[in-house]
Formats: structure tokens, sequence, C-alpha cells
């Protein structure tokens, strides 16, 4: 326990509060029981750390302890233990890192939650995991929250190009002219946006742009190589598929799948393909669409599907991605981040929140295939200010 609470201070002593997540702000601390979810290498752990931060004082230290499930000490203790002793010592707040690498780790939480009443309890764990239906129904105790990668705005906030705030999805539609006027005015964004759709979705880009995509990479193999084996039916045999299948799609998307065809180049059944494809999309690693109106069953077929992140195009695919994909992949992703539903309509790109239609294009892309469509707008990059129901691209980055 001391040793524990040791690693927690440093940890918490050498961590620095320059720059925050979005969602850090809109989680409400108050809450009892929080869980927060979310790919590898989003910077979940570094949000923890600086909630830490802000709850430590020196006169009491032993208020806060920070942990990772992973560590040795939980290899010859438990947590309930560890939650007893902890909340005897005057200790508050809990904070535990990767909870899916404990085994029972739901039901030690809610007996915590339920028992030791004084504990405020804060955890984070892979978006792979559907944490909200463990068998020990957390769900009704446990508020979730998921942290994305960066939108634009907090790589140019993260990289110290400026401050800039969040803006809302019909606000930027209402607005968008003054509001890219006032941004573009000291500023040039078109500057920094392909260095962003190339490398600057993760966090951890700051630490050494050189091995960028090698750490892309590894973060992919963590997520197909462990954290897929906490999922029942995943077979650690067709690993070497699950790889294939990921390059298949990193030279294809987006693109309206043939499942019968890619399941039969790859070797696995249909419902298996469909299947890890969920798993897939839960992993954070690629992003369905399905037309309005469609079920959103795990075994549908999806319409279109595009990698989760333009990044991830260039890490795996080891070249220059196609344009157009590159424009549609990073649309989706921050509207998606975003907290908006979006779908595949009969006319355009995307239809978000069944009320706005959008064309995706380049500088004079016109609004052609939009004729006659209400709430609809062209989206072109290379445009630094819009015009009406023209708007540019990297304005959408703003939205988180």
């Amino acid at each position: 326990m001391e040793a524990l609470l040791l690693k927690s201070n440093l940890l918490i002593r050498d961590q620095k509060l320059d720059f925050r997540r979005f969602l850090f702000d809109k989680i409400d601390w108050n809450d009892r029981l929080i869980g927060v979810l979310g790919a590898r290498g989003t910077g979940k752990t570094t949000l923890l750390l600086q909630l830490a931060v802000q709850e430590f004082t020196p006169q009491n230290t032993g208020r806060v302890l920070y942990t990772s499930l992973d560590d040795i000490y939980f290899s010859a203790n438990t947590l309930v233990g560890l939650a007893e002793q902890f909340e005897k010592l005057g200790g508050e707040i809990l904070i535990l890192d990767e909870v899916h690498k404990y085994p029972n780790w739901a039901r030690e939480i809610k007996n915590i939650y339920d028992f030791q009443r004084g504990l405020k309890i804060i955890f984070t764990g892979s978006s792979i995991i559907d944490m909200i239906k463990e068998n020990a129904d957390l769900s009704r105790r446990a508020i979730f929250y998921n942290l994305p990668g960066l939108s634009f705005r907090e790589y140019l906030n993260i990289s110290g190009l400026g401050n800039f705030k969040a803006i809302e999805l019909e606000s930027l539609i209402k607005g968008h002219e003054s509001i890219a006027n006032k941004i573009t005015k000291d500023f040039k964004p078109l500057i920094h946006f392909p260095n962003y759709l190339k490398a600057g979705y993760y966090p951890f880009f700051k630490e050494n742009p050189n091995t960028y995509y090698i750490r892309i990479e590894q973060v992919l193999k963590l997520i197909l190589e462990i954290d897929l084996q906490f999922i029942k039916g995943i077979d650690s045999h067709n690993l070497r598929k699950l790889y294939q299948l990921l390059y298949i799609l990193s030279q294809s998307v987006p693109f309206t799948p043939n499942i019968s065809k890619l399941s039969e180049k790859i070797g696995i059944t249909r419902n298996t393909l469909l299947l890890y494809l969920s798993y897939l999309e839960k992993a954070k690693i690629i992003n369905s669409l399905q037309a309005n109106g469609k079920s959103t069953s795990i075994l549908q077929k999806p319409d279109k599907i595009y990698l989760e992140n333009t990044n991830l195009g260039y890490a795996i695919s080891k070249q220059e991605i196609n344009t157009g994909n590159e424009r549609e992949t990073f649309f989706l992703n921050q509207l998606k981040n975003a907290g908006h539903e979006v779908h595949l309509p009969k006319y355009g790109d995307f239809s978000v929140n069944e009320t706005y239609v959008f064309e995706i294009g380049g500088y004079n892309k016109s609004a052609t295939q939009l004729q006659n469509q209400a709430n609809s707008y062209v989206v072109s990059d290379g445009l630094e200010v819009g015009f009406k129901s023209k708007i540019p691209l990297w304005l959408f980055g703003f939205l988180y």
C-alpha cells in the first residue's frame, strides 16, 4: 500500500497542467463512480493524473491514490482490499487505470461503490470492452464518458498555435463566415491542417515526431494482440487474418464492402467477418456508416467503412492516402467524436442528426448534387473562409 502511494505521489507531482483535453471540463467530477473509456493513446491516463493534481493537497498526501491495475501489487492483493485499506487511512479519491487488466474488476468496483461509501472512484478502460453491459451492472451506478483523439482545434492548442474555443455544430453552420473570418484574421489554419491529418490525432505526437507512426503501429498491435483477447468469441488463431483485414481496409476505405468476397479473401466466415468489423469499430480503428433508417445490429453489413482517423491511413499504408478518402474520414471522425449521429443519405456524402446533409470535396466543389435539398451544404477542402452554403472543411475540426 505504501509503495502504491509513493508511486502515485511521484506521478502526480510530475504531471503537467499546461493543456487539458476538452473532456476534462465536460465530466461532472462530483459523481461517485465515473468511467472514462477510449482507445489506447488518446490520453486517458493524463486526464486522470490531471484530476489527481487538482485534488491533491500537500497537507494530506494520502487523500488521492492513482494506480494502474496491471501493477505487480495486484498479483498478491485484491482491489477490494486496497480500497478498504485506503479508506481507513483517510483516502477519498481512488483513481484506477486500465481496469480491464484486472480479473473481475466490475464486480469488485461494484462492491467498493456499495460498501466504501466514503470513496470516490474514477476508472479508465479500453473502448473495446463493453463495460456498460458487464454482469455486475455498473451501468446503474457509473457515469461513462468517451475520450477520442485530438480534434484539429485541440491539436492547434496543444501545439502552442492558439487558444481556440470549441464551436457547436448549429453555430458553425449558421455563422461559419464570421467565425472563419475571426479565426483567420491573424492565423492561417490551412498551413497546419495537412500536418494534423498526417500526424496530429494522438497526443503522443509531441513526444517524438520521428517515431509517431511506429507508436501508432504499437498501439494497433496491443489492441489486436492483447485487448481483443478480453472479448469472448475471438479466436487467437485469426490474429493474422485481422491484420490482413486491416491492411485491406487501409488500401480501400471508404468503400461499400462486398462481405462475401472479403470474407472469402481473408478466409473467415461472413458472420465472423461482420463480428470482427464490429470489434474493430469498438476499438476505434474503423468507423462504419449505415444508410438512414437501417438497423445497426452487429451482423448488419455496413454501407461504407472508413478508418477511424486519417493518421491511421498513413501509419498502415506507408504512403499518401487518397485525398477524397482523407477528407471524408476527417469529417466523419470529427462529427462522431463530437457526439453527432452520422448516416449515409440518398444524396450527398453524410447526413447528420437526420437534419443536415453534407457533400465533401475540394476547393471548387459545387452543390449540384444537393439541389432542391433542404439544409444541405458543401464542405470544401483548401478553403479558408466559406460563403453561404459552402463551409471550409478545417472548421469542422473545431467541434470539440
